[in-house]
């Protein structure tokens, strides 16, 4: 049965083989090529174009290759290699759980793996490796030495990455309205106020202070639960029109208020587990149809900060798994 399992079971790094120095397929600079040529190690940066921003990454299984985007725009293309057969890496939304620079897998003979990005407890991480040009890791995703460094630099606690077979670029859309519910254009002013004063988690003067934010609506059985730094500080029921109707696979990511709309302006992904899927494109009428009770709304608009993700599933929520602080939403109940 796929399930939403949010996960703490182990402690130690469990998958993917580790990094074997600069050997085969490990490229130290970034190139300037088309994303189809780029070969085994090899990566493409241009934080330039977008200086500041929150951070969204995508995994393209199928075409072995990871996507960076910042505020909605795509900074860093690189090739990886992901689980191979028996091993795959999973499907679905995951956020940034721990960051370690210098981390060693406790089940694969204390091999090193540099700038790890933590995705779940129970071993899949985003990590620098060897390159073979094919899937070939336990589970986890590796990058490029040189890569996996300056992504190391610009993720955070709570930043989205999406492990997906197909997938769209962000898309802006714009929703006049307060999370998950309406408001008057009278509250509009303290909601701008609120948001300007938020400490932003990708700013690392302010890291320490900052909190990341998670809201998970399933479709699969009506609920929406708020996470906090990855710990359920809220949960109730959604209210969703034309229920009959599917949701999607979403992610929202929050940049902003939107003074000429009087609303919130978020960046939308849409994903999906198998390749060759048509996703159509996100837009606010996905948010329009969620409503949620006056505890949860209340949960959010106390919290709420540029960066924080909100996620949409046709899954059921499965809680029951959880034994630490973890946010995973798989789309098949699988573990690495």
């Amino acid at each position: 049965m796929r399930v939403i399992d949010r996960r703490g079971v182990l402690s130690g790094l469990a998958a993917g083989v580790g990094f074997f120095g600069l050997g085969t397929g490990i490229s130290a600079d970034p190139v300037y090529k088309k994303i189809e040529d780029l070969k085994p190690g090899e990566f493409t940066w241009h934080p330039e174009r977008s200086p500041e921003g929150p951070v969204a990454i995508i995994v393209s299984i199928p075409e072995q290759r990871v996507f960076v985007y910042r505020n909605g725009i795509r900074i860093g293309v690189s090739t990886c290699s992901t689980g191979k057969p028996g091993h795959e890496t999973p499907t679905g939304v995951f956020t940034i759980l721990e960051k370690d620079k210098n981390h060693h897998s406790s089940t694969y003979n204390n091999a090193p793996m540099p700038n790890m990005n933590r995705l779940t407890w129970n071993g899949v991480a985003l990590h620098a490796g060897n390159l073979p040009g094919y899937p070939a890791s336990h589970g986890c995703v590796r990058l490029p030495v040189k890569f996996s460094e300056v992504l190391f630099g610009v993720t955070h606690v709570g930043t989205p990455v999406i492990l997906a077979g197909s997938h769209t670029d962000p898309k802006e859309v714009t929703h006049p309205g307060l999370v998950l519910s309406d408001y008057a254009e009278s509250e509009f002013t303290s909601v701008q106020s609120n948001l300007k004063g938020e400490k932003l988690p990708w700013q690392t003067e302010v890291v320490k202070g900052a909190t990341s934010m998670s809201i998970l609506v399933s479709h699969g059985d009506m609920t929406i639960e708020v996470l906090e730094n990855g710990k359920t500080i809220a949960s109730g029921p959604a209210t969703i029109t034309s229920p009959s109707t599917p949701l999607g696979r979403h992610v929202f990511m929050l940049i902003g208020a939107h003074e000429g709309r009087q609303g919130l302006t978020w960046h939308a992904i849409t994903h999906h587990d198998q390749n060759g899927i048509p996703l159509g494109q996100p837009d606010e009428a996905v948010l329009q149809r969620i409503k949620a009770d006056e505890q949860v709304r209340k949960a959010i608009a106390d919290r709420m900060h540029p960066g924080m993700v909100l996620i949409t599933t046709e899954l059921p929520s499965h809680p029951d798994n959880r034994s630490g602080e973890d946010f995973v939403l798989m789309d098949t109940d699988q573990s690495s």
